[in-house]
């Protein structure tokens, strides 16, 4: 791929220019780079020298090989050597591409200072900056910009996009708020934006004011419905909910809104409202096929599944005339019908129709899903016992990423575990771990196979080594410090594992099992307890019901505990945690 066809990180952010002033103050490198400015569209003079080509060749070549990290130290030696503006724009998508932010930054006030007027130039560089977190001067540089803009209201979006950048969602929200002036915020579209960061800033109370005061200014505006409702949802549901559908009386040719809204009552189970709404969407679009899928989708939701079925063939019908008719591979309609296939797919493993779902994965064609798809049909064939040809499935796959690469060996690691096959299984995964050693999915799977097999020394390892990769991984923080409970060992060092795990994933009913079990290791029922309760109500599994149990029967109040245990063999009469569990302590239900 050539570096010069690569998706731009500028683009994303926006596309926009500061004044010359304000932009190289805000700018201001925080390590001095080499000043040399340039005229507006002037360019440096410099003699191609035999050097200097191949510097620019090796930087092409190494872009276009992917080594994006050695292009933009390529790219970043060629634009301090020649002041050239192009040659600081490479260095800095390069340099983004290889998630060398350090450089990048380096490498985006390099492009400014030679090319200050470039209005790419600085939307990246202001972007790049909000996205590391420097706020100051922000808010005066944006101000400045809207002020002087001859489209206000694209600036404004331009500054929150810019904005929006910024980690710290409350300082977002604050710097919009210094950057929108009063005579400003007489444009909707600025309450649309104020809306936006106050929503992702966690405020659901100042998203919604500033949607209905973007509202009272164009009570025609479809979008401060939409916010309207979303955002106030989380305040007042009933009531987001009336105004949206007073919003559609005015507007009847709302249909986003419209599609929004049916959305959220399917959620809330009211899907005969929805299916309402969809229907009058389809009286006025009788040639707009996609809301048969929608239609089909809901009638899933609810459970129709013969309906949902009729719809989706129906549908899938439509999309091969479609293709048919225009002879265009390049259509969506391949794509379309594939997505439909995967809905059919649901339906038969709903109706424990194994083979039909088989069946719909083989006529998956579009090229983004056929991956996926083939994975699927390699798992069922896992459930079915057929693991030849679960193996044969994944033999014909070619990955064409290392993501791919890892997904292929889990899936057959899988299949491998769940037929009995552990030794092929973890020999597979520690294949994968030696060709991919980043890969944490990889170590995850291949630690919990150790674990099984009792090897916990080599557990340990593995789930140290994703700790090290990332240290907020909860899922390693959870398994080690559960195993360190569950041995009744180092339980120091298992109660910071488990802490740490529960600060990051406070309702995950997994943690809050294991760090109720730590707490019965160390002697403190009551609190043990409470995390195990709650765990069990988001969790009613029978491995968190043994450890509720034993904790109720150790505080005495055995006919809870048997109430309990009888629950948990009443789904999975074979569980191995409650049948030790009963064992140990000699109890008969």
């Amino acid at each position: 791929m050539k570096l010069s066809s690569l998706f731009l990180f500028s683009s994303v952010l926006c596309s926009t220019v500061l004044p010359a002033v304000q932009a190289q103050e805000f700018l201001r490198p925080e390590t001095p780079v080499e000043e040399i400015r340039l005229r507006p569209g002037q360019l440096p003079a410099v003699k191609l020298t035999g050097e200097l080509l191949y510097r620019v060749l090796s930087a092409e070549i190494a872009a276009h090989r992917g080594h994006f990290d050695m292009a933009s130290g390529w790219f970043f030696g060629l634009a301090r050597d020649t002041s050239d503006p192009r040659l600081a724009q490479k260095a800095f998508q390069a340099s983004v591409l290889a998630r060398n932010m350090e450089r990048a930054q380096r490498a985006a006030q390099q492009w400014v200072l030679l090319a200050p007027d470039d209005e790419e130039a600085v939307a990246s560089a202001m972007a790049l900056a909000a996205s590391n977190g420097r706020t100051s001067g922000m808010a005066g540089a944006l101000r400045a910009r809207i002020e002087r803009a001859e489209n206000a209201e694209l600036a404004i979006m331009q500054a929150a996009a810019i904005v929006s950048k910024l980690n710290d969602k409350q300082a977002a929200l604050s710097v919009l708020d210094q950057t929108l002036t009063e005579e400003m915020r007489e444009l909707p579209v600025a309450h649309l934006a104020l809306s936006d960061a106050a929503w992702a800033a966690g405020q659901a109370a100042r998203a919604l004011q500033e949607a209905r005061h973007a509202l009272q200014l164009d009570p025609n505006l479809e979008g401060a419905a939409q916010r309207m409702l979303e955002y106030g949802l989380g305040v007042d549901p009933a009531q987001a909910i009336e105004q949206a559908r007073a919003f559609l009386v005015r507007h009847p040719n709302a249909d986003k809104l419209a599609m929004q809204l049916a959305s959220h009552l399917a959620r809330q189970g009211r899907v005969d409202e929805a299916l309402t709404l969809v229907g009058q969407l389809q009286q006025r679009a009788p040639e707009d096929f996609d809301l048969m899928r929608v239609e089909a989708e809901l009638n899933l939701q609810a459970g129709r599944l013969a309906r949902a079925k009729e719809l989706l063939h129906a549908y899938i019908q439509v999309q091969t005339q479609r293709r048919a008719a225009v002879n265009d591979q390049s259509s969506s309609a391949a794509s379309d019908a594939s997505d439909a296939r995967l809905l059919l797919v649901q339906i038969a493993e709903k109706e424990g129709n194994v083979h039909d779902a088989i069946e719909q994965l083989d006529l998956v064609e579009d090229p983004t899903l056929v991956f996926q798809a083939q994975i699927h049909k390699a798992v069922l064939h896992g459930q079915l016992g057929n693991l030849a040809e679960a193996l044969r499935t994944l033999d014909a796959l070619q990955p064409r990423s290392d993501e791919e690469q890892a997904v292929l060996m889990l899936t057959q690691a899988s299949i491998y575990r769940d037929a009995g096959r552990s030794e092929q299984a973890v020999e597979l995964l520690e294949k994968g771990d030696r060709r991919l050693p980043d890969t944490i999915e990889i170590k995850y799977d291949l630690g919990m196979m150790y674990e099984r097999q009792g090897r916990f020394e080599d557990f340990e390892r593995m789930m140290r080594e994703i700790i090290a990769l990332d240290a907020e991984h909860a899922n390693a923080l959870n398994s080690l410090g559960y195993t360190f409970a569950d041995q009744n060992v180092r339980l120091p060092e298992a109660g910071q594992l488990l802490e740490r795990a529960l600060q990051l994933e406070p309702d995950n009913p997994y943690i809050l099992d294991s760090i109720g079990w730590y707490y019965y290791r160390v002697g403190d029922l009551a609190t043990a307890l409470r995390y195990l309760e709650r765990s069990y109500q988001l969790l009613p599994a029978a491995d968190v019901a043994a450890h509720l149990g034993e904790v109720l029967w150790k505080q005495g109040r055995r006919d809870e505990a048997k109430r309990i245990w009888r629950e948990a063999l009443a789904k999975e009469p074979e569980n191995d945690v409650v049948l030790r569990t009963l064992r140990r302590l000699e109890v008969k239900l």
